[in-house]
């Protein structure tokens, strides 16, 4: 099974103004400690170190080092994956975009979904919304008391949605 963390969770994490600080680090203390396949890709990782060292998004932004160091210590986790294209990409992503037309904001949303469809990653915790959009893949929120993977589907409590909680569904 493997799972796969948005940049936003890797922002909450380290941005000590926000209110879900405390939440957004317990859970990726707990995604680091445990043992499941744990996946970033590439453009995870360069959004994280964007936003965590800008001054306009945090009140005392990371310097670019203090950034770097937080992915190294995820990166040299034995149970952590980077992802990046692979051949047939391009065919992937567009398969991924036709159904939701992206534009704007949408168009990097489907790029990571495509990277996570062709590396078989069917989960991905996440606050962003718009990635339910993406039927393949089963997006849960860990930073709410109550989440729901996508509408229809059945509430869980946040415990349950963590790597390795009883309301886990298995990667494809």
């Amino acid at each position: 099974m493997s799972f796969a963390v948005d940049a936003n969770i890797l922002v909450y994490a380290s941005d000590k103004g926000s209110p879900v600080h405390a939440r957004a680090s317990a859970f990726l203390r707990q995604c680091a400690g445990g043992t499941e396949l744990f996946c970033l890709t590439w453009s995870t990782v360069t959004a994280y170190l964007r936003i965590a060292t800008h001054s306009a998004v945090f009140s005392r932004p990371l310097a670019p080092a203090e950034a770097m160091a937080n992915v190294q210590s995820l990166l040299s986790l034995p149970h952590v994956r980077t992802l990046g294209e692979e051949p047939g990409f391009w065919d992937l992503y567009r398969a991924t975009a036709e159904p939701v037309n992206p534009r704007g904001s949408l168009v990097p949303d489907t790029h990571l979904a495509a990277l996570l469809r062709q590396h078989g990653v069917g989960m991905l915790y996440t606050r962003d919304r718009d990635f339910r959009r993406f039927d393949f893949l089963s997006v849960v929120d860990p930073l709410e008391d109550a989440v729901r993977e996508r509408p229809g589907r059945r509430r869980q409590i946040a415990a349950e949605a963590a790597p390795g909680g009883r309301g886990r569904r298995s990667a494809r």
